[in-house]
């Protein structure tokens, strides 16, 4: 991965020794995965406080939106991923990373244990990666800043046929808390958000083919519908803000219960 140095003569500030932040300067956000779907909920959300870049395969926006810019490329490079921290210092001091993109594709255990691996390390690459870039970038600019790994109600309980997505979010929720750990101390906060299921284009058009769904997720989520990619959005935000200033190794569900719920055999 791309070496990030602790000292620099452009940015003399101590990595041990972070800059106090100003909460009233404006800062710059990375999103990955933010063309489509919650990742692009989210970066509209973040550019109401701020410029925001998005990374992500796409090679162009489908929806313009003011203050929001795009970095094409694999989320999981970290030469790219570099890139999009530079494009955002750019714009604002960078303040705020989101690792929001992620790969659904299954392989059963009993596949070949390189196809299993690739599709968990697929997965987990793209949170390491934007953590590595994000962390190295404050670093080297001496400034606190929080990260916000978008997890899923699958890490505590998997659905089947999704085992190297639900193996690379139980890891995703392990490295938040490491990350939290290793780097509270240079005023970089690390939380994750963990999502039941969401009203995204990709559900909808799963809930077109299959007319029973609305039930099915309204007996699964104890709320009795599904969340949208705005509530989810306000959760990335407060994390994000100075708010939530003590929050540091969280795994906030955002779920509608969804993980609290257990099957109750006496329910009728």
């Amino acid at each position: 991965m791309a070496a990030y140095p602790k000292h620099t003569s452009r940015h003399p500030i101590s990595p041990s020794r972070p800059r106090p932040a100003d909460p009233a300067a404006p800062r710059s956000y990375v999103v990955t995965g933010g063309a489509q779907g919650v990742g692009r909920t989210i970066a509209e959300r973040l550019a109401a406080i701020g410029p925001v870049v998005v990374l992500d395969v796409a090679t162009a926006l489908d929806r313009e939106h003011p203050g929001v810019t795009l970095v094409s490329g694999d989320a999981a490079d970290p030469d790219v991923a570099r890139r999009a921290a530079d494009a955002a210092e750019a714009l604002a001091p960078l303040g705020g990373w989101v690792n929001n993109a992620a790969i659904f594709r299954d392989a059963p255990i009993t596949a070949p244990p390189s196809d299993v691996l690739g599709l968990i390390t697929a997965n987990l690459a793209l949170a390491v990666t934007g953590c590595h870039a994000a962390v190295g970038h404050l670093l080297a600019y001496g400034r606190p800043g929080a990260i916000v790994n978008v997890s899923s109600h699958q890490a505590q309980r998997p659905v089947r046929g999704a085992l190297p997505y639900a193996t690379a979010k139980g890891a995703v929720e392990a490295l938040t808390r490491a990350l939290a750990v290793d780097h509270g101390r240079h005023g970089i906060r690390t939380n994750a958000v963990a999502l039941g299921s969401i009203a995204t284009d990709r559900y909808e058009a799963y809930r077109s083919e299959h007319p029973g769904v609305d039930a099915q997720m309204a007996a699964l989520h104890p709320l009795g519908r599904v969340g949208t990619g705005a509530e989810v959005a306000e959760a990335v935000a407060f994390l994000l803000s100075g708010a939530a200033a003590f929050v540091n190794g969280a795994v906030l569900p955002v779920d509608g219960g969804r993980a609290a719920q257990g099957a109750d055999p006496e329910a009728t």
